[in-house]
């Protein structure tokens, strides 16, 4: 609720004033100015491309060079339109690839570059197959959008499984026994070796 709204909820009437009339007229001046004001903050919130209408949305999404996708819901287009200039800026490393997937619901992503044995241009995205199946046209759309230029990107399916590792205490003892032999007396031989 706005200011405003908040405003409109506090005004009160005295005491003699509450029934009939009077309080009809509150009601319906209530109504009155608080559809004004939707009428004189409407322009200003088209601004938001998280609300604003969408044709508008689609003019603001030109302007941020985003372009939807066939089956992209409009839920997830105008987040692409929210953080296109946030993501623009954070296309060219690493930690900035991430942290556009993360921006756009995707989830968990490895970036893997330079490994031994792989060419030296490639670069491999883990995730898992559920991103994969629930979101391969975005990613293509990430990677065709943010992704760097003079590199290829792989997909590589990474799968996480349940581990349970157990710890325990053993109160063992730990004892040597030692025996004592009789040596019987040997002579002694020295050696002498010169370099």
């Amino acid at each position: 609720m706005t200011d405003f709204n908040k405003k409109l909820a506090g005004l009160s009437l005295p005491t003699w004033m509450k029934k009939g009339e009077p309080e009809k007229l509150l009601r319906a001046a209530r109504r009155f100015w608080a559809l004004v004001n939707g009428w004189i903050t409407w322009p200003v919130s088209q601004f938001d491309p998280l609300t604003c209408a969408e044709p508008l949305l689609n003019l603001l999404a030109y302007d941020r060079d985003v372009t939807r996708f066939n089956g992209e819901p409009l839920s997830l287009y105008r987040k692409r339109v929210a953080f296109a200039f946030i993501n623009a800026r954070d296309a060219g490393s690493v930690e900035g690839f991430i942290n556009i997937f993360e921006r756009l619901g995707i989830g968990y992503v490895e970036l893997r570059e330079r490994q031994p044995g792989v060419d030296w241009d490639v670069i491999t995205v883990r995730v898992s197959d559920s991103q994969i199946a629930d979101n391969a046209e975005l990613m293509l759309q990430i990677i065709r959008q943010y992704g760097r230029t003079c590199r290829r990107y792989q997909f590589e399916v990474i799968t996480s499984q349940p581990f349970a590792i157990r710890a325990g205490w053993d109160q063992g003892e730990y004892v040597v026994y030692t025996a004592a032999a009789p040596v019987a007396e040997q002579a002694s031989t020295t050696f002498s070796a010169s370099i």
